[in-house]
């Protein structure tokens, strides 16, 4: 019975020891229910922190080519533009909504995916904030 003991104690010892593995190959973790909106090809990024996003984009919104990229530009520009205003007036709008100016550049091609998560992130706060653009 003692050898029993010991040989487990120098087998917890061991496993005990052993390395731990990184299961992730992204250095940059998200916070569960984030989303990353990016385009990599342009080293733009935006990631969205907002509870319900990711369970809107995957259930509500419609599919991305339900609309074509130059819909999804067109109203993005009045979107953000609105959102920028927005932003900028904390006393006027509620800051805990509008907390970052988007840097978004109208004459820059951002893809069909960047646009697509964009657009329906203002749909988003539409729908769960009842905000109106």
């Amino acid at each position: 019975m003692r050898k029993l003991i010991y040989y487990l104690a120098i087998g917890l010892f061991l496993v005990g020891c052993g390395s731990t593995t990184k299961t992730t190959t992204d250095d940059t973790q998200l916070p569960e229910g984030a989303v990353r909106i990016a385009n990599d090809d342009l080293e733009y990024e935006i990631i969205i922190i907002d509870p319900g996003f990711e369970t809107y984009l995957y259930t509500i919104a419609k599919p991305a080519n339900y609309y074509s990229q130059s819909y999804y530009e067109t109203k993005n520009k009045f979107y953000v533009t609105e959102w920028n205003i927005r932003a900028t007036n904390p006393l006027r709008y509620n800051s805990k909504i509008y907390e970052n100016v988007i840097d978004y550049d109208f004459n820059v091609d951002y893809g069909l995916d960047v646009n697509y998560k964009l657009y329906n992130y203002f749909k988003f706060v539409e729908h769960n904030y009842g905000q109106k653009f």
